[in-house]
C-alpha cells in the first residue's frame, strides 16, 4: 500500500515524515531500515510518523535509521511543529513524544522554537550504570596516561547524551570514538556522543555521533545537551549558537524556569510516496 511522505530536514538532520493520523503507520524494524537506507531507500537519519494525540496537537513517533524506536528528536520536533502550524494557521502548537509533550512557537517564516523542557542531570536520569558527577563523568578513550578524550559531561534531553570537549571538532574522532562509546557498558540504554569545540562564550562547534543513526549533520537534543554541559563547566553563557555540519541552532538554557529553548530552521526537500 503506497503512502505519501515528505522528505524534510532541520539544519541538515533529515527525515521521512509520514502522516498517520487518519491511517495507522506501523513499519517493522526491517521496513523502517529499508526506508532510511541511503542506498536503495529514500534515505534519512530518522523516520517520523505524525499520529493523533489525546492531549496535544499531534503525537510524533520516531524510528532511527537502524529501525529502533527512540524517545526524542529535537530537529524532527521543529519539522512536525511547522507542518502542524502550516495546516492549522496557528503560531504555537504542542507535540507529544514518548519522552513528554513539547511546546513549539513560530520564530520566523521557516524558523521554529521548541521548549525542550528541563535537562535531566542526575546520574540515574541519564541513565548511567554507576553513580557519579554528571558534570564530568569517569570515561576516557585512549592510553590511560594520555587519553585522547576524557571526562565528558552527561545530560539527558529526553534521550541520553555525553559531550566531550575537544580542541578541534573537525579532527575529533567522531566515527571511531562515537561508535565505541555508543554501546559502552556505562550507558545501559546506549548514548549519543557529542564532540564540542568552544569557540567563544556564545559559540560552540559541535559534531554528533547519534545513537542508532551514526554521524549526523545536526542533532537538536545533542545541541541542547552540549550547551547545558558546557555551561555547567563554566565554558559558555546560557545562550549560544551551535555550529553543526548541516547548519546552526540557537540554544538557550533559561534561568527563569530551567527550560532549554532550541531555535532553528525547517526545510521541505520533496514529497513522494512510500
Amino acid at each position: 500500500m503506497s503512502r505519501p511522505f515528505l522528505k524534510m530536514n532541520g539544519a541538515g538532520n533529515d527525515f521521512v515524515v509520514v502522516e498517520a493520523r487518519s491511517q495507522p503507520f506501523a513499519p517493522t524494524v526491517e521496513e523502517a531500515r529499508a526506508i532510511a537506507a541511503r542506498d536503495g531507500g529514500i534515505g534519512c537519519d530518522q523516520l517520523i510518523a505524525i499520529e493523533p494525540s489525546a492531549t496535544a496537537d499531534a503525537f510524533m513517533r520516531i524510528w532511527n535509521a537502524d529501525g529502533g524506536q527512540v524517545e526524542a528528536c529535537g530537529n524532527a520536533t521543529r519539522c512536525v511543529a511547522w507542518l502542524t502550524m502550516q495546516a492549522s494557521g496557528r503560531e504555537a502548537v504542542t507535540i507529544e513524544t514518548v519522552a513528554g509533550t513539547l511546546s513549539a512557537t513560530r520564530a520566523g517564516e521557516t524558523l521554529i522554537s521548541v521548549d525542550m523542557g528541563e535537562p535531566r542531570l542526575r546520574w540515574d536520569q541519564i541513565p548511567l550504570e554507576n553513580e557519579m558527577d554528571t558534570r564530568n563523568i569517569e570515561l576516557q578513550v585512549g592510553p590511560i596516561d594520555d587519553p585522547h578524550l576524557h571526562t565528558p559531561g552527561a545530560v539527558n534531553m529526553g534521550n541520553p547524551h555525553v559531550v566531550f570537549f575537544v580542541d578541534d571538532a573537525e579532527t575529533a574522532p567522531v566515527r571511531e570514538a562515537g561508535s565505541l562509546i555508543e554501546h559502552h557498558p556505562l550507558f545501559p540504554e546506549g548514548v549519543n556522543v557529542g564532540f564540542a569545540q568552544i569557540k567563544s562564550r556564545d559559540r560552540i562547534r559541535l559534531r554528533v555521533w547519534e545513537r542508532g543513526a551514526g554521524l549526523t549533520r545536526a542533532c537538536g537534543t545533542g545541541a541542547c545537551a552540549a550547551l547545558v554541559a558546557a555551561h555547567r563547566r563554566g565554558f559558555v553563557n546560557r545562550k549560544a549558537t551551535l555550529e553543526m555540519d548541516g547548519g546552526e541552532l540557537v540554544i538557550e538554557w533559561r534561568e527563569s524556569d530551567n527550560h532549554v529553548i532550541m531555535t532553528g530552521p525547517v526545510e521541505v526537500e520533496f514529497a513522494g510516496r512510500l
